[in-house]
C-alpha cells in the first residue's frame, strides 16, 4: 500500500463561483468595489460642497447675480477690495473675474486702480484720496 499525502480542505471547491478560475474571479471582484466606492465617494464629494456650506442669516435664498455677488463684497469691504481677494472668495476663474470687473467698470459701477502688482477695485468715491485727480485751481505757482 502506498502511504496517502494527507489533505487539507479549504471549503473553497465548495463554492461555486471561487470554485475556477479564483484569480480572474477576485481581481473581478476587487475592481468591481474599487470601481463602485470611487463612483460612491465622488458622488458623496459633489453633495458635500453644496450641502456643507453654512449659509449667512442675511444671505438671501434666491441666488444672486455675479455682478451683484461682487458689487456686495464690496460693499462688506468698506468700498475697496483688491481682486485677488476676490478671486479667493469665489469660484470663478481669474479671467472671469477680470472680465466681470472690466464690464462693471465700463458701466461706471466701480474703478480699478492698478497698485503695483495688483488691483484695487473701488466703489466711485471710495477710491483713495491720493488716486484722485485734484484740478488746480487756475494759477501755475
Amino acid at each position: 500500500m502506498e502511504p496517502s499525502e494527507p489533505s487539507v480542505s479549504t471549503g473553497i471547491e465548495h463554492v461555486p463561483l471561487l470554485a475556477g478560475d479564483t484569480g480572474f474571479t477576485v481581481v473581478a471582484i476587487v475592481l468591481t468595489v474599487g470601481v463602485l466606492g470611487t463612483i460612491g465617494l465622488l458622488v458623496r464629494r459633489r453633495r458635500g460642497r453644496r450641502s456643507n456650506v453654512p449659509r449667512r442669516r442675511d444671505e438671501p435664498d434666491t441666488p444672486v447675480t455675479d455682478r451683484e455677488r461682487v458689487l456686495s463684497m464690496l460693499s462688506e469691504n468698506g468700498g475697496r477690495i483688491k481682486q485677488a481677494e476676490i478671486v479667493d472668495s469665489v469660484d470663478w476663474s481669474k479671467a472671469k473675474v477680470s472680465r466681470l470687473l472690466a464690464e462693471l467698470e465700463a458701466d461706471g459701477e466701480i474703478t480699478k486702480l492698478r497698485l503695483g502688482r495688483e488691483n484695487l477695485i473701488c466703489k466711485p468715491g471710495s477710491e483713495p484720496a491720493a488716486s484722485r485727480s485734484n484740478p488746480r485751481s487756475g494759477d501755475d505757482s
